[in-house]
C-alpha cells in the first residue's frame, strides 16, 4: 500500500520534547542488511562546543615564539600551563583533559577545518553537522550513519540530548530520540488533550498506512521515554562531573542501562565559546567544565565497565583568529582542533601543524585537515564502516588510531 503522508514533512513536526523512536515495524521498512550488526557494542559519544572554542588558548602551542607576538596579553604563560610535551600545555585548569592525554587515551587532531570556511555560527555548524560543506544538505551525518550501518533500525539507535534536534542526527530512514530533561521527556499537548494522548492505540485491520505510521511513532516514542525516564532515575554514580555535566551524566546512564543506542550527541550548548569580549577568564572557567565533564564520564565508564566500549569525538564550528582583538578577545576564524577520546584511541598527534606565521588574507589560520578525515576515522575505524563515502559524499582514508 502506498504511503499517503510525507514522511519527510511529518519528522519535522516532531519537536524536542517528544520522544521518538524506531520506524522498524512500519510496512515501508527495508529489510536487514550484513551491516545491521557491524558496531556491535561499540559507542560513539559526540560532543560539540558551540560557539567557535578558541583551539590556540585550549591546547597551547608555548613552543612557537609566534603564539605570543599574536596574543600579547591573552596569551597564556609558559609556567602556567599543563604541559603535555615540549610544545604543546592544556590551559591551566584543564586536569582531567592533561590526564587522558598522558594516559594514551587522546587523539588530537590538527588544523581542521575545510575549504572557503564560513564565520558564520549557523552556517559554519550546518556544514559541520551535514560533513558537506558549502552545500544544502538536509541531512546529518550522524544521521546517514545511522542509516548505513543499522539499516534494520533499531529502536533508539541515535540519541540527542539537547533542547532542540540537531540537524547532525537528521535521517531518512532513522528517527532520533531527543530529550533535555529525563523527568519531562514524554509525549507534549495541551492539559485537555494529554488523557488522549497518553492512551495506547494499536493498528486495526481497517488503519491505512499512515495510520499504522503514527501509531507506530507513537507507541514508540512512549517506549523511548518511558526507558530514558527509568533509566536516568535509576542511575547513582559517586564521580564528580563537575560543575557543568554537559548531559553526559545522561548518557552515561543509558550507557549503564544497555540501551541499543550506538550513536549519542549533545553540546556545550548556547554559543558559549562566542569569546569576543574579555576572553581569559570566561574561556578558562569554560574549559574546567568541559575538561571536568568529559574526564568524569570516562571515570564512570571505567566503573560501569564500559570504558572498551566507548569513544568520544570533540569539535567545534571553527577556531578564532590567531591574534587577539583589542577588546582582549578573539574573533571567529577557521581552523582548530578535533579530539578523539577513549580506552581503544591510539594516543598521540595527528595531522600537519597549521602555520602561525604563514596565515591567509584575513589573519586566520590556513586549515591543514578536512575535518572529514577526523569523521572517517570515527566512522570507519572505530565503527568498522569501511565505505564512508555514503555518509561524508567523499571517501577519506582515516588515520591510523584504531589498530
Amino acid at each position: 500500500m502506498k504511503n499517503d503522508i510525507d514522511r519527510r514533512k511529518f519528522l519535522k513536526l516532531i519537536g524536542s520534547g517528544a520522544a521518538v523512536g524506531s520506524l522498524s515495524q512500519l510496512p515501508f521498512a527495508p529489510a536487514a542488511s550484513a551491516n545491521q550488526d557491524l558496531a556491535n557494542n561499540k559507542i560513539l559519544v559526540v560532543l560539540e562546543l558551540s560557539g567557535g572554542n578558541d583551539g590556540l588558548n585550549t591546547l597551547v602551542p608555548f613552543g612557537d615564539d609566534a603564539y605570543y607576538r599574536h596574543r600579547p596579553k591573552i596569551g597564556i604563560p609558559e609556567k602556567k600551563l599543563r604541559k603535555i610535551d615540549d610544545h604543546f600545555g592544556f590551559n591551566p585548569d584543564m586536569a582531567g583533559m592533561e590526564k587522558l592525554y598522558k594516559d594514551g587515551k587522546m587523539a588530537i587532531f590538527h588544523g581542521c577545518g575545510y575549504d572557503q570556511p564560513s564565520f558564520s555560527h549557523f552556517t559554519s555548524m550546518a556544514y559541520w553537522h551535514t560533513a558537506a560543506p558549502n552545500s544544502g544538505e538536509a541531512l546529518g551525518w550522524v544521521g546517514r550513519l545511522a542509516d548505513a550501518i543499522d539499516p534494520k533500525r533499531t529502536p533508539s539507535y541515535v540519541v540527542n540530548v539537547d533542547e532542540t534536534q540537531s540537524l547532525a542526527v537528521v535521517a531518512r530512514e532513522h528517527v532520533p530520540v531527543v530529550f533535555d530533561d529525563p523527568k519531562e521527556f514524554g509525549r507534549k499537548g495541551l492539559f485537555e488533550a494529554k488523557r488522549l494522548l497518553d492512551l495506547e492505540r494499536s493498528a486495526s485491520t481497517q488503519s491505512t498506512a499512515s495510520q499504522r505510521y503514527l501509531l507506530d511513532i507513537a507507541m514508540s516514542a512512549k517506549q523511548a521515554s518511558e526507558k530514558v525516564r527509568a533509566a536516568c532515575s535509576a542511575y547513582k554514580t559517586p564521580v564528580d562531573y563537575g560543575i557543568a555535566s554537559l548531559d553526559l551524566d545522561k548518557i552515561a546512564a543509558l550507557v549503564n542501562a544497555n540501551m541499543s543506542t550506538r550513536l549519542y550527541y549533545t553540546s556545550f550548548r548556547h554559543n558559549a565559546f562566542d569569546t569576543h569580549v574579555q576572553q581569559p577568564n570566561l574561556h578558562q572557567r569554560l574549559l574546567t567544565y568541559f575538561s571536568d565533564a568529559v574526564s568524569g564520564f570516562f571515570a564512570d565508564m571505567e566503573r560501569i565497565g564500559k570504558a572498551d566500549d566507548v569513544v568520544m569525538l570533540v569539535f567545534s564550528e571553527f577556531g578564532r583568529r590567531v591574534a587577539e582583538n583589542t577588546n582582549l578577545g578573539t574573533d571567529h576564524g577557521t581552523a582548530n582542533n578535533m579530539y578523539l577520546i577513549g580506552n581503544a584511541v591510539q594516543g598521540g598527534h595527528y595531522g600537519k601543524l597549521p602555520s602561525l606565521t604563514d596565515l591567509d588574507d584575513g589573519g586566520n589560520l590556513v586549515h591543514t585537515t578536512d575535518f572529514r578525515k577526523v569523521y572517517a576515522t570515527a566512522i570507519s575505524g572505530w565503527l568498522g564502516l569501511e565505505d564512508n563515502e555514503a555518509v561524508l559524499k567523499k571517501r577519506f582514508d582515516p588515520f591510523p588510531v584504531f589498530i
